[in-house]
């Protein structure tokens, strides 16, 4: 007797490899949106793992959206799955909104409606449906932004709640999984509006990456991310987060770097940006009595002495 196509083989060995370590009987859930990415992840976690769930969020930004996760959730009910949709708005996605665009709005809705859901049912882990393609995606938007490494390092398979198994599996793939399923994909119409930069870097950059360079600029690009990540990882866990300007001036420059952006951090409780970090940096390595730092959330860093120290903008 044959086995499966090849695509449908790649992404039931990608789901059950990702999910291995987990035993038979606990929840795995998986984010569908009702694109080929996330309905690949889903026929493929129905057939690795019966009792699976899906949870399809409805951010409510388009017309027609609740349509759009009705289906998706029909048809994971269809494969197997147990689906809920979520719905809820920005307010409570548990971070701040300001600095964000209507995308990292959304992102920030989807990732805390899908936790909340996820510690609700006490599930190990949610399956999100990223693929190879995002990945190379991810690291040309972090170069373009003149990113660090932890930026070019990309998406990682596993990290905390998330997981991701098709990061080795190209777009094309998911789509002819679909296709061997029997599932028809929602097309999102933003995923074909230039006005957004990874659709630009989608179908005219890397194309044209492609056509200079020759095949497999995707691949080296993922491949460049899982490199950085490794080194970014080792990195991050010597740079212990600290406001001691002697521990501080103490560390190599990377590791110095590191520690100042995990304390502001902490501290402002938001991302800060390279200018930030530099200007932090500066209090520790050309201190001249120059004025505090100041970081989103109405946070000011200023050099007391021989530490920097937290103070709110009120």
């Amino acid at each position: 007797m044959s086995g499966p196509p090849s695509a449908t083989a790649e992404v039931r060995v990608a789901v059950r490899r990702c999910v291995a370590d987990l035993s038979p009987d606990t929840l795995v859930l998986a984010a569908v949106s009702g694109g080929a990415d996330s309905l690949a992840l889903a026929v493929a976690l129905a057939f690795e793992r019966p009792g699976s769930a899906a949870l399809v969020v409805d951010h409510a930004l388009q017309a027609g959206s609740a349509q759009v996760a009705a289906r998706a959730a029909q048809v994971c009910t269809g494969l197997g799955l147990t689906a809920t949709v979520l719905t809820g708005s920005s307010e409570q996605s548990g971070g701040p909104a300001g600095g964000q665009g209507p995308e990292g709005r959304a992102r920030a809705l989807r990732y805390a409606l899908l936790e909340r859901a996820a510690l609700e049912r006490g599930a190990a882990t949610v399956l999100l449906g990223h693929t190879l393609d995002d990945q190379a995606e991810t690291v040309l938007l972090g170069l373009a932004r003149g990113a660090g490494a932890r930026s070019l390092s990309g998406m990682a398979l596993t990290r905390g709640l998330w997981r991701r198994p098709l990061l080795g599996v190209r777009r094309a793939q998911t789509r002819q999984v679909c296709l061997e399923a029997g599932v028809a994909p929602w097309e999102d119409p933003h995923n074909a509006d230039p006005a957004y930069a990874r659709v630009r870097v989608r179908t005219d950059l890397l194309p044209a990456f492609e056509a200079a360079l020759g095949p497999g600029i995707a691949e080296a690009l993922a491949r460049t991310a899982d490199q950085l990540r490794e080194d970014a990882d080792a990195l991050d866990a010597l740079a212990e987060g600290t406001g001691d300007v002697a521990r501080l001036a103490a560390l190599s420059p990377a590791l110095r770097a590191r520690a100042v952006k995990r304390w502001a951090e902490l501290g402002c409780g938001r991302s800060v940006t390279y200018a930030q970090v530099a200007a932090l940096r500066a209090l520790v390595e050309d201190w001249r009595g120059q004025g505090p730092v100041a970081l989103p959330g109405g946070v000011l860093v200023r050099r007391t002495g021989s530490f920097l120290v937290v103070l709110r903008d009120d």
